[in-house]
């Protein structure tokens, strides 16, 4: 059995900041760009798309969707340290 077959998927949806910079915050957590929307390391990837949602009747922001897939182990820590990279508050 190959350690991928182990793997959980995970979805999570991040609002105020882009693509550009969750792929930046998940290479620095030890991933590497493999395609326009997608990153890999050893024990897991994460696929990225964006869209555009509406908070009240005049401000939109962009929200990034990711899907981690990997071990079980690792993911958990994994988001929550992106989490906190990703986190904005208002001001």
């Amino acid at each position: 059995m190959s350690a991928k077959e182990n793997w959980v998927r995970r979805e999570r949806s991040f609002r105020g900041i882009s693509a550009r910079l969750a792929i930046n915050y998940l290479e620095n957590l030890g991933a590497e760009q493999v395609d326009d929307d997608r990153v890999a390391a050893d024990d897991w990837t994460a696929t990225l798309s964006s869209q555009t949602v509406g908070i009240g009747p005049s401000v939109s922001l962009t929200q990034v969707d990711l899907v981690f897939e990997g071990d079980p182990g690792v993911l958990d820590s994994l988001i929550e340290r992106f989490a906190q990279k990703a986190m904005r508050a208002g001001g």
